[in-house]
């Protein structure tokens, strides 16, 4: 019933512009709507819904509404080739997002190839929108390979007093996977010793026997960058076990909600959205938006799912009127979009970067009585 109830409620997008669909922008996504990993995307396409809708009740972009498509995968590659084929070759889309796992990218990419429609990565950004850029794929998203690492480590080794033995966990999905192997050997080449990887598959229920690996091992300090799901139950079972070093972790759109329930000084997050503890304007007015549209997902955890949808929108003006995948893509190639301070800095992207030109990084964790700020932004160039 839960889930009926979900794609009920993503669904009411999908259809709310049928009559007047060529008379709008349209764009589709295949997203991990229900399943394992959903806490850690169906917020986010909600909040990009909620902020469609608002952007529609205004008057849409250039004197037209966007009609926007949502797909439920389920975070399956199976359901999200279909889901990409359909929305290519059925509904016309002129963009195409993608809100899952990384398992799932493979069947997009080769639809928006044989199609040549952009593809927006609303999930982490695959190093394809690096420079040089694979010329149709874009991301928004936070999270991102290597440079994640690189801003981890480079933190881990600031805070840690004395050696740093380190270990890490990673769900058996590609992306996540390929990012633990490099940090891997990126944590030898700054002088840390790494003793011991786990790599979990997603349907994991029992985590023990991984944490079990991951305590024995010994180590001072782990680094988990996966999913959610993944990360905090890697944690939650290695205390259990009594294991208390060092934790850090990415700061997917739960970790807000989740430093304050585990209380756990030693577990760290590294984030490049601001936590909406800082009260900004722009954080008022998606807490807003979510109350009057009746979101079941908390405003904090909205953050991707807003920024996507300002990106969107300055595509779509950029463009004008008709719209096309040509016009889009060639739009999103010279974009420059304020982020109200919902990041350290904007997303810019070039027609060699489509992913952006600086990243900003904060590391937070609980003091015992709120959320801290342990690093404030610090920049990393994008090359």
């Amino acid at each position: 019933m839960l889930k009926k109830m979900l794609l009920a409620g993503f669904a009411a997008s999908a259809i709310a512009l049928p009559a007047a669909a060529q008379d709008a922008y349209t764009i589709g996504l295949t997203g991990a709507l229900t399943g394992p990993p959903a806490s850690t995307y169906a917020p986010a396409v909600d909040a990009l819904r909620i902020y469609i809708d608002k952007v529609n009740a205004a008057g849409g972009v250039n004197g037209h509404k966007i009609n926007l498509i949502l797909e439920d995968d389920g975070a399956q590659p199976s359901k999200a080739a279909a889901n990409a084929k359909k929305l290519i070759s059925q509904d016309n889309v002129m963009l195409l997002l993608v809100a899952s796992l990384s398992s799932t990218y493979a069947p997009a990419i080769a639809e928006s190839k044989n199609a040549n429609v952009p593809l927006l990565f609303a999930a982490v950004c695959p190093q394809s929108v690096y420079p040089p850029a694979e010329p149709l794929q874009f991301c928004t998203t936070g999270f991102a390979s290597h440079y994640d690492s690189q801003a981890t480590l480079d933190f881990v080794k600031s805070t840690a007093k004395g050696p740093v033995k380190m270990g890490f966990s990673a769900m058996a999905i590609p992306l996540s996977r390929g990012e633990i192997d490099y940090a891997e050997e990126l944590s030898k080449k700054v002088g840390m010793t790494p003793v011991d990887k786990e790599v979990i598959p997603p349907a994991t229920a029992d985590y023990t026997p991984f944490a079990t690996k991951l305590k024995d091992a010994d180590p001072n300090w782990v680094f988990s960058w996966a999913p959610w799901v993944t990360q905090v139950r890697t944690l939650e079972a290695m205390r259990k076990l009594g294991w208390q070093g060092d934790y850090i972790a990415w700061g997917h759109l739960e970790a807000e909600s989740e430093l304050k329930r585990l209380n756990d000084s030693k577990f760290y997050t590294i984030n490049s959205n601001a936590m909406f503890q800082d009260g900004l304007p722009i954080q008022k007015q998606i807490e807003e938006a979510a109350k009057a549209a009746k979101s079941k997902y908390p405003a904090d955890t909205m953050a991707e799912g807003w920024i996507a949808g300002m990106v969107i929108e300055a595509a779509l003006k950029s463009a004008g009127w008709p719209g096309s995948p040509e016009k889009l893509q060639a739009a999103m190639e010279n974009l420059n979009v304020d982020l109200k301070g919902l990041r350290g800095g904007p997303i810019v992207w070039t027609k060699d970067n489509h992913f952006r030109t600086h990243l900003y990084y904060r590391v937070y964790h609980w003091d015992g009585s709120k959320i801290a700020r342990v690093q404030d932004w610090k920049a990393y160039e994008v090359k």
